[in-house]
């Protein structure tokens, strides 16, 4: 059995106009001092990160590479997951969506599309210049629209839709393998890889590529009452990536999954930061021992209570006080001894 790696944190959520938020330098710093090993980089933020140039730049990476193990660090991970976002966008989130790529793209959705395709490709290329083995994103969606079937969804057109998704990620499953590098979707509402179901219908269509992988976050699956540990027994071997989020469900007579348009504070399902929320991290952690996931436990901060400097240090403290240091012998060898064939036999009555 394997270790899992970690604590590694997610910057995302962190990376901010502000010092120490504002380059890699000084982020690295901060999280360094917070307890963390790894540092997981957002290959869309700018301030960070230049993904054409690490895609094209063996000493860009290195530089970076070198940045980062001054302060003691490694990169875990690059995630893709607003590029990822675009890869797939149903009109009504047109506008929305726009914001996430370059002003002379908004309003020409096919060639947004096909930036985002070429930002993802970057990414993989960046991630081998790096030495990393996975990478997180967004299927994307067209479908989110039509979650709910009333009225009735047309026939096909859940069908037809997960062909059109095939159709736009296969060849970056296959360029991702060129690489080297998985490509783990993080399954979340609002996209149409949200669940096993889900992944599953995308899976068949790439003819289970072997690159096409999951991103396992246990909070969006607390918030649609999915059996969490189950998904693990079920779908380990596609397991590529970690995210170590906490959420809670407390529905009322007023509201439930759905959340009433409510603000996250007023939600009956809502993130928390690690250790405030309801997901048993003790039995997750065993589970991925259990099942040899090498890779590393990375937190990802998203609470609507808590102080995110305050989550960012306690969650680095949380995931070593769960990381399970597997064992490398078992706990009755004490009471073994050899066995020759012909004892063997004869304890079995075999002549």
């Amino acid at each position: 059995m394997k270790t899992i790696k970690g604590p590694s944190i997610h910057l995302a959520q962190f990376s901010d106009a502000r010092e120490p938020f504002d380059n890699l330098a000084s982020l690295a710093n901060w999280a360094r001092a917070q307890g963390f090993a790894a540092i997981q980089i957002p290959a869309w933020d700018q301030r960070l990160f230049d993904v054409r140039k690490a895609a094209e730049s063996q000493a860009y990476c290195d530089e970076i590479a070198g940045i980062l193990a001054a302060r003691g660090l490694v990169v875990s991970e690059l995630t893709t997951h607003l590029f990822g976002q675009l890869v797939a966008v149903h009109p009504a989130y047109d506008a929305m969506c726009d914001a996430f790529a370059p002003p002379e793209l908004h309003g020409n959705a096919a060639a947004r599309s096909q930036w985002a395709r070429e930002q993802i490709e970057l990414a993989a290329e960046a991630s081998r210049r790096l030495g990393l083995g996975a990478m997180g994103t967004f299927s994307g969606s067209f479908l989110w629209p039509y979650f709910f079937p009333f009225p009735q969804r047309p026939e096909g057109l859940v069908e037809t839709a997960f062909d059109e998704l095939a159709r736009r990620w296969r060849p970056i499953l296959d360029l991702c393998d060129e690489q080297g590098v998985d490509l783990c979707f993080e399954l979340h509402p609002a996209e149409d890889l949200h669940d096993g179901v889900t992944f599953e219908m995308l899976l068949e269509r790439v003819g289970f590529h072997h690159r096409c992988r999951l991103l396992y976050d246990p909070s969006h699956f607390i918030l649609q009452q999915l059996k969490y540990l189950d998904f693990i027994d079920i779908y380990h071997e596609r397991i590529g990536m970690f995210h170590v989020k906490d959420a809670e469900f407390a529905p009322t007579g007023r509201q439930g999954a759905y959340g009433g348009y409510r603000p996250w504070i007023d939600r009956a399902g809502r993130f928390r930061s690690l250790g405030d929320g309801q997901v048993d991290f003790r039995s997750i952690f065993a589970k991925l021992a259990q099942y040899d996931f090498s890779g590393w436990a990375t937190l990802e901060w998203e609470c609507c209570l808590k102080d995110q400097q305050d989550g960012a240090r306690e969650g680095a403290a949380f995931i070593r006080n769960h990381t399970i240091r597997v064992t490398e012998k078992i706990f009755d060898d004490f009471a073994g001894a050899p066995l020759s064939s012909a004892q063997a036999n004869a304890m079995l009555g075999i002549s």
